[in-house]
């Protein structure tokens, strides 16, 4: 199957299925468990995986088309499965061939589902989750606060500090486990304004073994943050995909009444997320100007999110309605795997806007 052919399956999927539950998908755990079925019968969930496990290996440029049209009709659902195509990903690039043998062939039809959690090496100053290295893996103490996908993932890629600054990433499970005079416990379901319903958690790994067979890699010190300024403008697509989404919601109110007024809006922000559109694109920019592509879409989610609410008038403010979702969904994007630098380029933008 060619890469369109892919992505107009999802296209479909996405404008019959999920769009028309988009409300009850991030309400409800039960219809975002449907929505994600409903991508693992369609072989949607491991598109980055390589040929030689089962591929379909989407190039770049596609596989942030298609994340973008995921974040247009849920946010849910796209919070959800980017933590398992995350995974799929990171697994592929590792070390472990017999940890991709058996995982990656299984991770595309939902018969393995893996979400992540290594955040926490992001943070400043002392790690808060560390890796002792034995002879027979790794022994992990302390937090991961963020890990997405209870009850819908058997197990989550987790990263832990060690001593020399270095990461090891290995498979752990996703559930309460005491094993090998060790544990590991999840608390939890956080409660949170947006993408409630694919369940975030925090944990906690008391001398937990990672065995050697289940470590995925050792990245060198340092790595995260080289990884987020090579991928700084790919979390933008889900912000573009949630300014697409504010958009339809302006379309819609123009549809209904008439104004000539909302065409207008929806026209001037329609070029300018094409234009957004075209410079998150151009993965060869300057660090500097893909730091702005990025705060751009960020922008443009909370306004187009925004003009979704003003053309809803007062219904937007039903926790049931197209416009709250679409505007509670824009704040998660402007934080999503946020760094001091993508902070310090939204503000910049947002106060240059000012006056």
């Amino acid at each position: 199957m060619s890469e369109q052919e892919i992505l107009s399956k999802a296209q479909e999927f996405l404008e019959q299925e999920v769009a028309p539950n988009a409300n009850a998908i991030d309400g409800d755990e039960v219809a975002l468990q449907v929505a994600l079925d409903g991508l693992c019968q369609r072989d949607l969930m491991a598109l980055r995986r390589p040929e030689e496990y089962g591929g379909p290996a989407l190039n770049e440029m596609a596989f942030r088309e298609y994340q973008e049209s995921v974040a247009r009709y849920s946010g849910s659902l796209a919070f959800l499965q980017t933590q398992h195509q995350s995974a799929v990903s990171m697994i592929a690039k590792g070390d472990n061939s017999d940890l991709k043998s058996e995982l990656l062939p299984k991770m595309g039809n939902g018969e393995r589902l893996v979400g992540i959690g290594f955040s926490q090496l992001r943070r400043p100053g002392e790690p808060i989750l560390k890796a002792q290295e034995t002879p027979d893996g790794y022994r992990l103490t302390g937090q991961v606060p963020w890990v997405t996908g209870h009850n819908f993932y058997g197990d989550f890629l987790i990263g832990a500090s060690l001593p020399d600054g270095r990461a090891v990433f290995g498979v752990v499970p996703f559930i309460d486990t005491v094993l090998d005079n060790g544990s590991i416990k999840f608390e939890g379901p956080m409660r949170l304004a947006a993408m409630e319903s694919p369940r975030t958690m925090s944990a906690t790994l008391d001398n937990w073994l990672l065995p050697n067979q289940l470590v995925g890699f050792v990245k060198p010190a340092g790595w995260i943050e080289n990884n987020d300024m090579i991928n700084v403008t790919l979390q933008a697509w889900f912000a573009l995909g949630c300014a697409r989404a504010g958009l339809d919601i302006v379309w819609k109110a123009y549809e209904r009444r008439g104004a000539g007024f909302l065409k207008t809006a929806w026209t001037a922000l329609d070029k300018e997320l094409s234009e957004c559109r075209e410079a998150a694109r151009n993965l060869d920019l300057p660090l500097e100007q893909r730091l702005k592509a990025r705060a751009w879409a960020i922008d443009l989610a909370a306004r187009c999110s925004h003009a979704g609410v003003a053309s809803s008038s007062g219904a937007a403010n039903s926790i049931h309605h197209d416009a709250q979702r679409v505007y509670r969904e824009a704040l998660v994007y402007t934080v999503s795997a946020q760094t001091a630098q993508i902070m310090e380029a939204t503000l910049s933008r947002l106060v240059a806007r000012g006056g």
